[in-house]
C-alpha cells in the first residue's frame, strides 16, 4: 500500500501574522485542504489501511479511481471500519494495482 498526503500550512492557535492568515485563507478558497490523499491497493489483499490524523469515527471518506483497474473495482470498495487516525478499506482481491485518491470529511 502506498499513501501520499499533501500538507498545507496550519495556523498556530496563539495567533498568526496577516500574511500567514492570508495564505491559509487563499489556499482554502482554492480548495487546498489537508483532507486528501492517495493510496494503491496491494495485489491479492482484501483490505488496505489508511493512516491519516484527520480520520475519526464519524468521518466520511470518498474515493476517486485513478486508473481503469480501480474504476472497475469501485463497486467492491467500501470503508470497513473507522478509528481515530485510521480507516480500513475493504476491496476485492485482484492481481493488478488499483490507484485511488480520497477525501476525508468530518
Amino acid at each position: 500500500m502506498t499513501v501520499v498526503n499533501q500538507q498545507y500550512r496550519k495556523l498556530i492557535p496563539s495567533g498568526a501574522t496577516p500574511r500567514e492568515i492570508s495564505e491559509v485563507v487563499n489556499n482554502l478558497i482554492e480548495g487546498k485542504t489537508n483532507n486528501t490523499g492517495d493510496f494503491t491497493t496491494t495485489q491479492s489483499a482484501t483490505t488496505t489501511t489508511l493512516y491519516n490524523e484527520r480520520i475519526g469515527t464519524s468521518s466520511v471518506i470518498l474515493f476517486t479511481p485513478m486508473n481503469d483497474k480501480a474504476a472497475s473495482e469501485m463497486a467492491s470498495l467500501y470503508v470497513q471500519s473507522l478509528s481515530k487516525g485510521s480507516a480500513v478499506i475493504a476491496h476485492g482481491s485482484h492481481n493488478f494495482d488499483c490507484i485511488f485518491k480520497y477525501i476525508i470529511v468530518g
